[in-house]
């Protein structure tokens, strides 16, 4: 097998598996809409982060690893841990009364947030060109939510804040990345995130009516931590730019899951909005490859990950 062919095998491999992390995470979110009927966000979260964490310590095994409890900046790592799990309970929030599609098109504009938060933690530029395609993707935003014509609703804000939240966490993951092993901080992710929700869990806690409740909740666990190592294994064997544009192959997923689940058909507003925010996203993610950069590519890989 040529170099060439080897290549090109890779990075179809790579896509591939980037397809299953945005099938896997929509049925998190498809999941965590679904238990939103029986508890509250703050309990689903804490069974996102608690599964995920005791699947981790089976699999990664710190005791056997020593290495991956070692990091750069323990400081960095709880700071972008903390806003992974604002990020993750707004988002659940935000699930409780908008449709998965409403969701997910408000969460793409974070590359958008990235590219302006790294101006000043990263001390990148963005030319004209990225500031109107961050401007059109926020004015996608507006066309979803439609303010003019309608109180915006609350949920929406959820969503907005929870983007807002991840974007400084995908700014600050690659920070850690400087010193820390993906695996280093996925580890640290669920660590802290079960400590941070354990203490809130039993001022909100509704016993599961069925043990198939209790079965999703451990399944969000699973699904975020097995898209997270496809994720981690796609970006081994192709690079940001290639497999940047098929995240938002997400929006297809929980169009489908919506209406499976839930029987909702996305209204013409909603759609008009996420082809601008998919648009801008694309095109940035194309104007960051003719430069040579990797901002927006390396972001849109990073998240939203809940």
């Amino acid at each position: 097998m040529t170099d060439l062919v080897l290549h090109r095998r890779q990075r179809l491999i790579g896509i591939a598996l980037m397809c299953g992390t945005v099938a896997l995470f929509a049925c998190l979110d498809t999941t965590a809409k679904y238990l939103n009927t029986e508890m509250d966000a703050f309990q689903i979260a804490w069974g996102r982060y608690t599964s995920a964490f005791i699947l981790t310590l089976f699999v990664s095994n710190p005791v056997s690893r020593p290495e991956l409890l070692k990091t750069g900046s323990l400081k960095l790592q709880i700071l972008r841990s903390l806003l992974l799990v604002a990020s993750t309970v707004l988002n659940f929030l935000a699930l409780r009364w908008m449709q998965l599609d409403e969701v997910l098109s408000i969460i793409f504009t974070f590359p958008f947030i990235v590219a302006m938060a790294s101006i000043p933690l990263l001390g990148e530029r963005i030319g004209w060109r990225r500031w109107s395609a961050i401007c059109f993707g926020f004015c996608g935003v507006l066309v979803i939510t439609r303010p003019g014509f309608t109180a915006v609703q609350p949920a929406a804000l959820f969503s907005l804040a929870a983007t807002i939240c991840y974007g400084f966490y995908a700014v600050i993951t690659r920070i850690a990345s400087r010193t820390d092993s993906n695996q280093t901080s996925l580890f640290y992710t669920n660590l802290i995130g079960a400590l941070v929700m354990l203490p809130i869990v039993p001022f909100v806690w509704q016993s599961p009516a069925h043990w198939t409740t209790v079965a999703l909740m451990l399944m969000t666990g699973v699904l975020g931590s097995l898209g997270h190592f496809l994720l981690i294994s796609g970006h081994k064997l192709a690079p940001a730019s290639v497999l940047a544009p098929f995240i938002y192959t997400q929006l297809i997923w929980v169009v489908i899951l919506g209406y499976v689940v839930f029987d909702h058909v996305p209204n013409v507003w909603t759609m008009a909005g996420a082809s601008m925010v998919v648009g801008s996203g694309l095109y940035m993610i194309w104007r960051e490859r003719k430069l040579g950069r990797t901002t927006t590519s390396e972001s849109v890989l990073e998240g939203p990950r809940d």
